[in-house]
């Protein structure tokens, strides 16, 4: 299946990093036993390359009517590009916020009225910044009809940032699965897993 092999392109290439007892610390301040890099992929031409393709048959899949691609700023512009070429389609990005000097953009590229969009984005976590940009979009005429991301932590805050906003999420892997590949691999021992399970239910509060 896609989302196992997906997950194990990803611990190949320690695009994906798994410590349980010396967790990582993200922006957040949360302390996490994962810490997940997708752009390592890009430099891997066979990786990069099957990672392409599986977002491209996702969308063609999920999402037929799709009239142009859009990239998340900044690790989502890669990989948006890469799928926007295999799919043959006009591609654009989207930053954070407006620049702040030339022709002070927030979308760059052409976006037309009422085209329909597919947002690409590298990983989800809680999806707060990846929506943001659905907004952006919306606001400036497009049709999103959804988005596609490489990989979830599957957390619950996510499924309802994406419910609320009304926007359908494909996600080639997942945490579940990677875990399961990476105890297949003996990537990481088995008295792991429940911490590993711990931190997902309650990112937030985890503590090794």
């Amino acid at each position: 299946m896609v989302a196992e092999q997906i997950a194990r392109v990803l611990l190949e290439v320690k695009a994906v990093r798994l410590r349980p007892d010396e967790p990582f610390t993200w922006s957040s301040g949360w302390k996490s036993p994962i810490y997940c890099d997708n752009r390592i992929t890009l430099s891997y031409p066979e990786a990069r390359s099957y990672i392409r393709n599986e977002l491209a048959n996702a969308i063609r899949q999920e999402f037929p009517a799709v009239q142009a691609i859009a990239g998340v700023a900044t690790a989502g512009i890669p990989q948006g590009a890469l799928v926007a070429d295999a799919l043959n389609l006009p591609y654009l990005y989207v930053r954070p916020e407006p620049k702040k000097h030339g022709m002070g953009n927030q979308i760059e590229g052409r976006l037309e009225a009422g085209q329909r969009i597919v947002v690409i984005e590298d990983l989800i976590s809680t999806g707060g910044s990846s929506l943001k940009v659905v907004d952006v979009l919306r606001q400036s005429g497009a049709e999103v009809l959804g988005m596609a991301a490489i990989f979830t932590y599957g957390f619950p805050v996510a499924a309802r940032n994406f419910a609320d906003k009304d926007v359908k999420l494909i996600c080639l892997s997942n945490y579940e699965t990677l875990v399961e590949e990476a105890r297949k691999l003996d990537y990481i021992a088995a008295d792991a897993l429940d911490s590993l399970a711990a931190w997902r239910q309650n990112p937030s509060e985890w503590n090794p």
